[in-house]
């Protein structure tokens, strides 16, 4: 017993608690080593790819970010041509509306430059475009009380008259044509002459003024009116204003010609006077 009780002696303990305590200090020391030398080989290795998928996830949310803006931007811009073509629709009718209320506003001047005579308003809705036969068409007819033979104004100024009717419709001769001749006279000095289309001239813009006594007051830029010798026109409708005046080889008369006050290029609305011209038949 003594012998055995020997041998767990304290200072063998001592001595086996020391040795264990060495190695596990001597343990520590490596395997600290060794947790660092593997963070290091982890960082080395990880590091770089950490930095790379960061920045593919930066540049991704970005592109991410750009794609949603860039459809927010499309939808914008799809609202806005919405926008745009319905402004440009309400712009045409304000336009068109503006452009017949200013027919209008012509058609109402006009009425008080000739109070006198009672009128009715029409829209031209045709033309012949042949040399010969210079002609309009208007959507009025003898429902609205237009007859043949009725003068025909636009612009201020003496258009034609009224050639043919139906019931909804009515076809203008214009003074432009040739074979249509017009008895007037001077505004200013009532000194007679006669106003007649002219191929030649027409495509100046101009009208023939002939049969001008040779000593008759009428000067350059007169203002020239229907007579009352005219059987059809009836008097003091203004046709334009004379220039160019010369006498004739016949040292009788002269002749000149005649700026009109109406744009027959461009008629779109005119105004028919409903009274005929009295000629005593």
């Amino acid at each position: 017993m003594n012998r055995r009780g020997s041998f767990f002696q304290p200072k063998h303990l001592f001595i086996a608690l020391l040795v264990i305590c060495i190695v596990l200090i001597v343990f520590s020391a490596l395997s600290s080593k060794v947790n660092n030398a593997v963070r290091s080989g982890f960082n080395t290795v990880l590091m770089p790819m950490q930095k790379g998928l960061n920045r593919i996830g930066s540049a991704v949310s970005d592109e991410l970010s750009e794609l949603a803006s860039l459809r927010e931007v499309q939808q914008e811009n799809e609202a806005l041509k919405e926008e745009l073509a319905f402004l440009r629709q309400e712009n045409a009718k304000y336009q068109l509306q503006t452009a017949e209320l200013e027919k209008y506003r012509e058609l109402l001047e006009m009425k008080d430059q000739y109070p006198d005579y009672p009128t009715i308003g029409a829209h031209v809705i045709g033309e012949n475009p042949s040399n010969w036969d210079k002609t309009i068409l208007i959507d009025r007819g003898s429902n609205d009380g237009i007859k043949e033979n009725m003068n025909v104004l636009a612009q201020g100024g003496l258009v034609g008259v009224v050639k043919s009717v139906t019931a909804n419709s009515a076809t203008v001769r214009l003074i432009i044509d040739q074979d249509c001749q017009v008895g007037a006279m001077a505004l200013l000095t009532e000194e007679a002459c006669m106003v007649r289309g002219d191929l030649e001239l027409f495509s100046q813009g101009l009208l023939m003024v002939e049969k001008m006594d040779k000593d008759a007051r009428i000067y350059e830029d007169y203002k020239i009116v229907t007579s009352n010798r005219s059987s059809l026109y009836l008097p003091g409708i203004l046709i334009g204003y004379v220039r160019n005046i010369n006498v004739d080889a016949n040292s009788l008369t002269k002749s000149g010609e005649l700026v009109p006050v109406v744009d027959f290029t461009h008629l779109d609305s005119v105004l028919v006077i409903t009274q005929l011209k009295e000629t005593g038949n």
